[in-house]
């Protein structure tokens, strides 16, 4: 379920509140495929599923970056911001990927405001980050995104 918020100075009221979760993504091996292709990382653990076979994760896992770049789309199924110009991604303070994610696996991220600075013009916004991976024990991916909504 999305939280909407429809004037930005409203959003403060949410920091170090959970803003919930998005909708759980299926990472396939022709999503990995495909970041693989975008990106030139075409190493055996993420594009090679015979050679993962007998690699250490017993098959192909999902690049980390890609995982990281699933994070907006996620990001914009938690949180909407009306009445705002644009929204712009202005970086990271934290990025751990804690386990990996096999192909095939679902993930979903949730999300907690941490901090909303007023800066002229705009809002930067600080949120926790965790996505997890279903039936997995640890998650996939820890971050701390720092976005930017300007008026």
């Amino acid at each position: 379920m999305t939280t909407t918020v429809d004037i930005l100075d409203d959003l403060s009221s949410f920091t170090g509140k959970e803003l919930g979760a998005s909708l759980w993504v299926h990472v396939d091996q022709a999503r990995i495929n495909t970041f693989a292709d975008a990106t030139d990382d075409h190493q055996w653990i993420h594009v090679d599923p015979e050679k993962a076979k007998d690699g250490r994760f017993g098959q192909t896992i999902a690049h980390g970056y890609l995982i990281l770049s699933l994070l907006i789309p996620m990001w914009a199924e938690i949180l909407e911001v009306r009445n705002v110009r644009t929204e712009v991604n202005y970086g990271l303070n934290k990025l751990r990927f804690p386990s990996p994610v096999p192909s095939g696996s679902k993930i979903r991220m949730t999300a907690t405001l941490a901090a909303v600075e007023a800066i002229p013009g705009a809002a930067q916004v600080t949120v926790d980050a965790h996505v997890e991976r279903q039936g997995g024990d640890k998650p996939v991916c820890v971050a701390q995104l720092v976005l930017r909504y300007l008026n």
